[in-house]
């Protein structure tokens, strides 16, 4: 038996061969002598036809397959060059394996994204959702890849823990109780899901000085937008003597190289998906992996915004001044528009960024920096770490985090500590990203958000 991957990748030497697959059905349309069956079997996205004559003594019945059925195909590849698919099967037996239902509810037609949502484990089987998908597991492929060359240590935070590296507070608890006695609870503590997995990361990087983790988190944040859920995965690299300029080249080269990587492996994939979200996807990758990418302090950032408005260019929030958070509209206009590129922005206000963020020299902002990329604002977000142990345990204090809770973490800076920087990419906003795909529900595999665990 041979799997339709294999069969692509060498159909210009299997001409006239015979070959035997197992697939499922796709279209199934009858003819009075001939019949055209599409059918695939999971290893590649592109679908292969067989075509099927009334010579065959089940020919009756094997018309009567239905979409998603799984039959099985013997018969003689032919090269079609001139036609839209480079080769054919032309059947000399099948048999229906398993036939199903007639309420099947992936029909061949168009089914909205909501629709395909409440079908979350049916959905893959669509050249969507299976394009996107693919590409998501080439992605997570680059990232290790990029990292191991790298020479960085893949390490597996808990998933578990009582910390709040945010500090936002918005975590799920964990607990056996059906009340919140926690030093009578399983692990004697409160317990909560990750938000992140740094503060872990960063005491293993004074180990092994580049680490990065690559999981699950959770926020229980009450948001309905298209770019929130509650779980989704994060890529947290975090290196020791390393900077924020070390940080910011860091960020560019892994997403060059993962870019470059996902595009020459997902060709088809992104482009099928260019024809459904993003027309202009493949020319928006290809400046991700060339261009430079710009570099703006925070400071300038709101000037050139209250610059824009006065030059006429209108904001929904038109409330522009130091020490404000920028909205996803602030953002892309200073990617798209000023510098129509990547744009790091560096040294923001202290009171709009975490606790672990060092302080800078004019005792206002922090070396933290946020990447912005053209059609998703925000992609990356990072900073140098505060190394000094009394800053650490003020900035704490500031933010209404109570220091014991991260005894284990502050102390790092006691125990020989010289610099740390690192980062955090949100891996589906990048997956967002790459497919043009708008809504974050539709590249996670099985969506949680508020109001919503099917499956």
């Amino acid at each position: 038996m041979t799997d339709l991957a294999a069969i692509f990748q060498n159909y210009t030497k299997l001409g006239n061969q015979n070959i035997n697959l197992i697939g499922r059905v796709r279209t199934n349309r009858k003819g009075k002598k001939v019949s055209f069956m599409v059918v695939n079997d999971g290893t590649i996205f592109q679908d292969l036809q067989v075509v099927y004559k009334d010579e065959l003594s089940n020919y009756e019945n094997i018309t009567k397959a239905r979409p998603a059925s799984i039959v099985e195909i013997s018969g003689t590849l032919v090269l079609t060059p001139n036609k839209p698919q480079p080769f054919e099967i032309q059947a000399t037996q099948m048999e229906i394996l398993d036939q199903a239902i007639e309420e099947y509810p992936l029909q061949n037609k168009e089914h909205t994204p909501e629709f395909l949502r409440e079908l979350a484990h049916l959905r893959v089987r669509t050249k969507t959702f299976n394009a996107i998908y693919r590409v998501r597991s080439a992605a997570s492929f680059a990232f290790h890849r990029f990292f191991n060359e790298q020479g960085f240590v893949y390490v597996q935070t808990p998933i578990l823990t009582s910390n709040d590296a945010e500090g936002a507070g918005e975590t799920f608890v964990v607990t056996t109780r059906n009340d919140d006695k926690y030093d009578q609870d399983f692990f004697g503590k409160k317990a909560v899901l990750t938000v992140s997995g740094q503060l872990h990361a960063e005491a293993y990087a004074q180990a092994f000085r580049k680490v990065y983790t690559f999981g699950p988190t959770f926020r229980a944040e009450e948001s309905y937008t298209a770019k929130h859920a509650a779980e989704f995965w994060m890529i947290e690299p975090e290196v020791a003597f390393a900077d924020l300029q070390d940080n910011i080249d860091l960020i560019e080269a892994m997403l060059k190289s993962v870019t470059k990587e996902v595009w020459d492996v997902c060709h088809t994939e992104l482009n099928f998906l260019a024809q459904h979200f993003d027309i202009d996807l493949a020319s928006r990758l290809q400046s991700l992996t060339t261009k430079n990418f710009a570099l703006l302090p925070y400071r300038d950032a709101i000037e050139r915004l209250k610059e824009a408005i006065a030059d006429g260019h209108h904001f929904d929030d038109e409330n522009i001044f130091f020490g404000m958070d920028l909205a996803t509209e602030h953002e892309r206009f200073i990617c798209e528009v000023l510098y129509n590129a990547p744009t790091f922005i560096v040294d923001y206000p202290k009171t709009i960024k975490s606790f672990y963020m060092k302080e800078n020299p004019d005792l206002e902002t922090v070396a933290g920096v946020d990447l912005l990329v053209p059609g998703i604002g925000e992609l990356v977000g990072g900073s140098e770490r505060e190394g000094d142990y009394d800053k650490l345990v003020q900035r704490c204090l500031e933010q209404g985090i109570d220091p014991k809770g991260l005894d284990w973490y502050l102390g790092l800076r006691r125990f020989g500590y010289y610099k740390s920087a690192g980062f955090g990419l949100g891996f589906e906003r990048y997956l967002m990203y790459l497919t043009g795909v708008t809504n974050i529900r539709d590249v996670l595999l099985y969506p949680r958000t508020p109001k919503n665990l099917l499956f």
